[in-house]
């Protein structure tokens, strides 16, 4: 209970934790259902707090995605919550964009570059990366 109050968790890191503090596998799935049928452990919810946040931080579909994935997410569950178009995945990128280099624009290709591969970074996929940088469909 003491980890579910902090923030919300997936049952695999959950299910990580308990074992790394020496509980029995068979007690920790028998806690886990638990706490499920109780409505405490939730991966829908957890899946939509967490995209929540990394998209309020700033990082892209490809990171969330992979972050969820190492969590035990199920990619159904993860594309629901990353659904977007791409003019709005365009206006984050913008925004990360302007709070990391300001609102001016550069034609220098190192500098180009640079703020491509701190986007890549970040988990924006190239494709956009690409239209946002040469200016093409700008939020």
């Amino acid at each position: 209970m003491k980890l579910l109050s902090a923030r919300e968790h997936s049952r695999l890191e959950l299910a990580r934790k308990l074992m790394t503090r020496g509980y029995a596998q068979t007690a920790v799935d028998e806690v886990l259902g638990s706490l499920r049928e109780q409505g405490l452990l939730s991966e829908e919810r957890m899946t939509e707090s967490y995209v929540a946040e990394r998209l309020r931080k700033g990082f892209g579909p490809l990171r969330v995605r992979q972050e969820l994935r190492q969590r035990g997410i199920p990619d159904a569950l993860i594309e629901s919550h990353l659904e977007r178009s791409s003019h709005e995945w365009l206006e984050l990128i913008a925004a990360v964009h302007e709070k990391k280099f300001g609102p001016d624009r550069t034609a220098d290709a190192r500098e180009l570059a640079r703020r491509a591969r701190f986007l890549e970074y970040r988990g924006f996929p190239s494709e956009l990366i690409l239209r946002f940088l040469r200016g093409h469909d700008e939020p």
